[in-house]
């Protein structure tokens, strides 16, 4: 399912909001003709750009985008940690290599977030979507267990991802 926006001369309000503010803050005034072209430029760049965006999935379930976010933090911590320890060790003890994982996932935003979290985390490197886009091709600093690293990005990330947009 797709999100829509509500009104055609609001197309992306936040976007708006956003102009809108940035635009006050960076001239630092409240000026009645500042807060005018403010405004036209929070209406007018929305508009005459919103043709160019592509819609977007909606969020199924917006509150687990925050645990998704909490679990991927903890996880660039902790594998930040273990790379430094694998770099600082032996060579030999490093074991790089290139696997892919086949998606379930739909959509370009969803593919695009669980590359992005598999590059986030240290040690892993998303290198390609394949054209049909049923694979995600990716680098592994250390590659013990193919399926398992395999296993671990489908359970950790693409699974809250399918549930966050309803894949």
């Amino acid at each position: 399912m797709l999100s829509k926006p509500r009104f055609k001369w609001l197309p992306m309000p936040y976007h708006s909001i956003l102009l809108f503010a940035t635009w006050l803050l960076l001239n630092n005034t409240l000026a009645p003709g500042h807060l005018f072209l403010g405004s036209v430029l929070a209406l007018g760049i929305p508009l005459l750009t919103s043709s160019l965006s592509k819609p977007q999935p909606a969020l199924h379930k917006p509150m687990h985008t925050f645990r998704y976010a909490l679990r991927v933090l903890g996880d660039i911590v902790t594998a930040n940690l273990e790379v430094a320890f694998q770099v600082m060790g032996p060579i030999k003890n490093l074991n790089p290599g290139f696997f892919a994982v086949p998606l379930d996932l739909e959509g370009e935003l969803p593919i695009t977030l669980l590359a992005s979290t598999v590059s986030l985390t240290p040690g892993t490197v998303s290198s390609e979507v394949s054209e049909c886009r049923k694979f995600l091709y990716v680098h592994a600093l250390t590659m013990k267990n193919e399926e398992e690293l395999i296993q671990t990005i489908k359970q950790r990330y693409e699974a809250p991802l399918m549930e966050i947009f309803s894949c």
